[in-house]
């Protein structure tokens, strides 16, 4: 069994940005984002042949991390205002519908991050099942072990990352992936890391003291003063950074996994735009 499980608004985002140019539909209105998202879906479907598929979306509320750093993604695009032309969520309703059309199930998070949810099934079935997340955000390299990979779509270039792709990358085992962060900060979420300390500082550090905890409370044990020094000033940031980043299982999730039988029989791109009336 393998669950292909697809971070909604990361593959949005990705596919209204990143198309060649502005498509519009059979009515007038702008398709490229759905037809992205689309496309992309069926291709990763014929790669990873999964026999169960979720989408999951951020829905709109309030978040609970920010009461831990008000910076929290503070440097996000508030949307609401912002035109149809240049919004991405204009395009929502047809990915939706799409979905539907296509027989897999999709739902908003109300009740955390997306993100967590996505962890909550990762870390549930992980040990029963191989599980493969697409998403570019890097948070979910934490989740990955022998079971769970992240796959990072970029039509031929995609890339499946796993246990061997976070250590040659970052010099450290996914299992210290948001320790590692924690240090080095996180400039998507606005996240402030440690003054003087970049991605082999860290990786050095957690090799040396084992963990984040360690790094903090063996920091007289760091021989370099400006390193040493930076882990002490900024202490209680990174524990608060480390609350930002880690992922947990503590939520619910919204399918059981028998509702995320998914067989693809073949559904094209244009077939699906055809039938939700956007071709």
């Amino acid at each position: 069994m393998k669950l292909l499980i697809i971070d909604g608004h990361n593959l949005l985002f990705q596919m209204f940005f990143g198309m060649p140019t502005r498509i519009v539909g059979k009515k007038g209105q702008a398709i490229q984002g759905t037809l992205g998202f689309v496309g992309a879906t069926i291709k990763m479907i014929k790669k990873v042949e999964p026999t169960h598929i979720v989408v999951l979306f951020d829905g709109e509320h309030d978040n609970l991390r920010t009461e831990l750093s008000a910076d929290y993604k503070a440097n996000r695009i508030d949307y609401s205002d912002i035109p149809d032309a240049d919004n991405p969520f204009s395009q929502l309703e047809d990915i939706y519908a799409a979905l539907d059309c296509m027989g897999i199930l999709h739902t908003e998070i109300v009740c955390a991050e997306a993100d967590d949810v996505i962890a909550a099934y990762a870390l549930t079935y992980g040990d029963k099942m191989e599980i493969v997340i697409s998403s570019f955000d890097s948070d979910f390299f934490q989740l990955i072990s022998d079971n769970v990979t992240v796959l990072r779509y970029r039509g031929d270039k995609t890339v499946l990352c796993d246990i061997s792709f976070v250590q040659e990358k970052f010099g450290i085992p996914p299992s210290l992936y948001a320790d590692f962060k924690a240090l080095t900060g996180d400039t998507a979420d606005n996240i402030k890391g440690a003054d003087k300390i970049g991605p082999k500082t860290a990786a050095i550090l957690l090799h040396q003291l084992g963990s984040l905890q360690g790094v903090i409370k063996n920091a007289d044990l760091i021989k370099r003063q400006v390193i040493r020094e930076s882990v002490i000033q900024s202490a209680e940031r990174l524990k608060i950074n480390y609350l930002l980043i880690k992922l947990a299982s503590t939520v619910e999730m919204p399918f059981d996994l028998d509702q995320l039988r998914y067989n693809y029989k073949g559904i094209t791109t244009n077939m699906v735009l055809e039938k939700i009336g956007l071709k």
